[in-house]
């Protein structure tokens, strides 16, 4: 988390301020703070209203579901949330989930109420998801998804949002699941001329408009200049006669509390999605998280970070509200308008109250084509092309990764493409503890210690010794392509007398691979060929101990440091350093 100034004592762990962070930051508030986190909540309004109807449509919901959505999550995380700066609310990433989750569950010719109830019930589970994984210290659920990963996920679905917005962008609509046959749709009713002229100018001017703002004035609300625009140019040219859909006139007033309720067979494909949100939600949190601490000098918590999620979740979920994650965007536009405190968000959920109990009827005239702008637009800023290149130069195989994810969102849709990103995080952390890199050492003029001769072509080597490298934990997965090396290498090296392990990056070595060893020291010897490890770290050297290695594996052949295991060797073979070949 990034953790706030404390007032004296308050900061102890298990304390009701360790959990309730808002209460430390209403104890040590400064009076010089309020204009300006009462200006950043005024101008961070400006984004939430607009985006937050674009986003709760994008979820497949009413648009006011996206307010009642932003005024709660600001709320409960104000209270609970650790982070002075974050803003959360409904997210571009999220809203496709969320319709993933829902969708197949609505009613035949979707209602309305039944969606609401459907994702309300999904953030009161995302909420409950990540409440207890923070308790039981389970902040680190965000490194399952590795940045190539993250970034293919990204892609793929910023292009997923963007092809399913399009049909809103130009007035029309299609009837198809899934990337390709949404594109192909897409394609068919721009080729038969389904578009409608007034809402395709509406909605590109609207795109056009957020882009140009957005890159010329930075410091300009883009979104909000853009919507007022096209709302009074809908009402001044009468455009709904000429078939411009809007989003009508919301319902006036606060969200009443509700307890929402769905069959019990829905509540496990609604759980699947909740964790699938989960993981999303806390990989973008601390990803933005970690950004702006950063800057400030502060620390990041994974732990409460997730109960100040969950919290911002179960508060909109008992209110009409979706599941909402950190907007990168917005904190950035709040932290630049002057934001001190988490009283920007309550100053921003005040004016969201106040536009749905005073002033429902301005929203009326909001045209769908650009809404469906707002949402291409923070579809755009979701996709890295530059991180993309960078790792095809860098690392193909992440590069690979990051497309296979990509191609996972677009190909099997967006649940099943979060679920194939984590796997194939974790498939990658298998894959290099699996064949982990190997090394020959040997000794380089003009340079200390002993080096990789695949590295240095023509390192001076011993005779009769070989100086292995092994860069990984020695564990089941590994263990047979550890032994299997050492094989290779007693067969091949006639003469070899030692094979001397540099241990120090073999972080453990479980019961597996005890096994494994004793064999292999075991058929060593009887080749008259000896199994020698250095550098072995206490906690593995103890747990060797404690797997009775020691008794197969000659106590006198461990050494602290290679330096006096090769000087070993040196005064009981007579041998001396020479040039080695080129391996």
């Amino acid at each position: 988390m990034a953790v706030p100034e404390l007032a004296p004592g308050s900061d102890r762990p298990g304390g009701l301020r360790h959990y309730v962070p808002g209460l430390a930051v209403a104890a040590s508030y400064e009076r010089g703070w309020l204009g300006k986190d009462v200006v950043a909540g005024l101008v961070l309004s400006a984004l939430l209203v607009p985006q937050g109807m674009a986003y709760a449509e994008l979820a497949g919901l009413p648009p006011v579901t996206g307010l009642y959505t932003s005024i709660l999550c600001l709320l409960g995380y104000a209270v609970f949330g650790p982070s002075r700066v974050l803003v959360l609310g409904p997210d571009s990433s999220l809203g496709p989930m969320i319709a993933a989750t829902i969708a197949p569950l609505a009613l035949a010719g979707g209602d309305p109420a039944r969606a609401v109830a459907l994702a309300s019930v999904l953030a009161l589970l995302v909420g409950a998801v990540m409440v207890l994984a923070g308790l039981a210290h389970f902040g680190f659920v965000a490194d399952l998804l590795s940045k190539p990963t993250q970034i293919g996920y990204m892609n793929g679905l910023a292009l997923t949002i963007i092809v399913g917005q399009l049909p809103k962008l130009f007035g029309f609509s299609v009837d198809a699941d899934g990337l390709l046959a949404e594109a192909r749709a897409v394609v068919a009713g721009l080729a038969d001329g389904e578009a409608l002229l007034t809402a395709a100018v509406l909605g590109v001017g609207s795109l056009a408009g957020i882009l140009l703002l957005q890159r010329l004035l930075p410091k300009v609300p883009a979104v909000l200049v853009v919507v007022v625009l096209a709302a009074v140019s809908v009402n001044l040219l009468d455009l709904q006669a000429e078939g411009v859909d809007t989003i009508g006139v919301l319902p006036q007033g606060f969200p009443p509390l509700t307890v929402p309720t769905v069959p019990w067979g829905d509540v496990p494909e609604l759980l699947l999605g909740a964790v699938a949100i989960a993981v999303v939600a806390l990989a973008d949190t601390m990803s933005t998280a970690s950004s702006f601490a950063a800057r400030r000098g502060e620390r990041v918590h994974g732990d409460q970070e997730m109960i100040g999620i969950g919290a911002a979740n179960l508060a909109a979920g008992l209110f009409q509200g979706f599941p909402v994650s950190t907007s990168g965007s917005r904190t950035a536009v709040s932290e630049q308008a002057g934001s001190r405190s988490q009283v920007t968000g309550v100053v921003g959920a005040a004016v969201i109250t106040f536009v749905l109990v005073f002033a429902t009827e301005l929203m009326q005239y909001v045209p769908q084509p650009t809404l469906g702008a707002i949402v291409i637009a923070a579809a755009l800023s979701l996709a890295d092309v530059p991180a993309t290149r960078r790792l095809w130069a860098q690392r193909r195989t992440e590069f690979a990764l990051s497309m296979a994810a990509l191609l996972g969102v677009a190909l099997l849709g967006v649940l099943p493409g979060i679920l194939l990103a984590v796997a194939l995080s974790i498939l990658n952390v298998f894959r290099r503890v699996w064949w982990p890199y190997q090394a020959e050492l040997g000794r380089v003029e003009g340079l200390a210690g002993l080096h990789d001769n695949r590295r240095y072509p023509g390192t001076e080597l011993v005779p009769g010794l070989v100086v292995l490298r092994f860069d990984a934990p020695l564990i089941f997965a590994n263990s047979r392509v550890f032994g299997d090396t050492v094989r290779a290498l007693a067969e091949e090296r006639a003469g070899l007398r030692w094979v001397l392990v540099a241990a120090e990056p073999i972080t453990d070595v479980d019961t597996t691979a005890a096994d494994m060893l004793q064999e292999l020291d075991s058929w060593l010897n009887a080749r008259g060929v000896s199994l020698v490890l250095a550098e072995l770290k206490d906690p593995v050297r103890d747990k060797i101990q404690r797997y009775e290695l020691d008794r197969t594996i000659d106590p006198a052949h461990f050494y602290p440091t290679l330096d006096e295991a090769v000087a070993a060797y040196l005064a009981e073979s007579g041998e001396t350093w020479t040039q080695g070949e080129e391996r």
